[in-house]
């Protein structure tokens, strides 16, 4: 008698691991780095690995999440321009100065623009003396999000303030009432960036 209690009880518990390990999804597959881990591993990264592709469809997903962002009155001047294309990229890549070298394998460039006249502007009439640089600040914030969610999804980036600005516009059929910005680099990273010194924060904040 004892004996087939004992087999009932070792019946029962592998049943309930076997059901537990069906239900539980797997903690190292399924969960999403928090936003901690994702601003402390992102780094402005300069050796991506060539061997790695990234999809229009990654992109998109990536591009949405900007669409987030805060802007001035809801203005979202910001627009994005993708060389996903081999042909492209290298057309892009030629056009950033000495970072060419450095972003030789990423996989996307993408050309952040921002439209002039919209934020920081009321009936046409800039509200305050700092007029279109809240383009440029939201252009920022917009910017600020797509660096993040990139690391969120396994990407590196950089973000490229030297290029050229007019060939860049003729090349992708940037309208002139756009500022171009940056161009991003987008891709995985080939070796572990530096973590770079800080500021401490009383350099940078004060309370009152």
């Amino acid at each position: 008698m004892n004996k087939i209690v004992n087999l009932l009880c070792i019946a029962s518990f592998m049943a309930m691991l076997f059901s537990c390990s069906k239900s539980e999804p797997k903690t190292s597959e399924n969960t999403s780095p928090s936003f901690d881990e994702v601003i402390k591993t992102r780094r402005s990264v300069r050796n991506y690995d060539a061997s790695k592709t990234i999809t229009q469809e990654q992109v998109k997903e990536l591009l949405i999440s900007t669409q987030e962002a805060p802007s001035w009155a809801n203005q979202q001047p910001t627009k994005y321009y993708v060389a996903i294309t081999p042909e492209k990229v290298k057309a892009v890549a030629e056009l950033v100065g000495p970072n060419k070298e450095k972003i030789a394998g990423a996989p996307v460039l993408i050309v952040s623009t921002f439209e002039r006249s919209k934020s920081g502007f009321f009936q046409g009439e800039q509200t305050n003396e700092i007029g279109d640089g809240w383009g440029a600040y939201d252009n920022g914030l917009s910017n600020a999000y797509l660096v993040l969610k990139a690391r969120a999804m396994g990407f590196d980036t950089l973000i490229m303030g030297l290029r050229d600005a007019k060939e860049l516009r003729s090349l992708l059929s940037i309208p002139n009432e756009e500022t171009v910005m940056a161009v991003i680099s987008l891709g995985y990273r080939a070796e572990e960036p530096q973590q770079p010194q800080h500021r401490p924060l009383d350099e940078i904040a004060r309370f009152y």
